[in-house]
């Protein structure tokens, strides 16, 4: 198991953390983000959409009314949020699966309600607010091809 904790100062900070880890994302990756509301898991994600090289960094948001958002980055990104999900079902609905293994990148906000359903080989980041802007932000993985991101942290 690979871990690594680091403090961030700003939401600029945790930006650029997101585009470090944007960058090491491949097709297939799932990225799982728990935090409670305001800890900056968006921003994050906002971050790891530029590391992705996504088209229009302007339009990424919660999709919170929607479950999901799709954009085009070097690899399609599909960001799930699942703060206001009601039942597990409204999930199989959308078809999770075919995202979770498909050919683009998964974000999931608010993975802990789904943690049994998540593939085992994922990225998960946990944010913890430690002030109005210091967020601690800890990154863990079983996959080796993360290791390279982790030193260079």
């Amino acid at each position: 198991m690979y871990t690594r904790t680091l403090l961030s100062q700003s939401p600029e900070e945790t930006h650029r953390l997101g585009i470090e880890v944007g960058k090491s994302l491949d097709a297939g990756d799932l990225v799982a983000l728990t935090g409670e509301l305001g800890s900056g898991k968006t921003c994050l994600i906002q971050g790891i959409a530029v590391g992705l090289d996504i088209l229009n960094p302007k339009q990424v948001t919660s999709p919170t009314f929607t479950l999901i958002n799709e954009y085009q980055g070097r690899v399609p990104i599909y960001h799930f949020d699942l703060y206001r999900i009601n039942k597990l079902e409204e999930l199989f609905d959308l078809g999770f699966e075919e995202y979770f293994y498909g050919n683009g990148v998964t974000l999931v906000e608010w993975a802990e309600k789904i943690l049994d359903w998540l593939p085992p080989q994922r990225l998960s980041v946990y944010i913890k607010i430690l002030s109005e802007r210091q967020r601690e932000i800890q990154l863990s993985t079983s996959q080796a091809k993360f290791e390279r991101l982790f030193q260079s942290l």
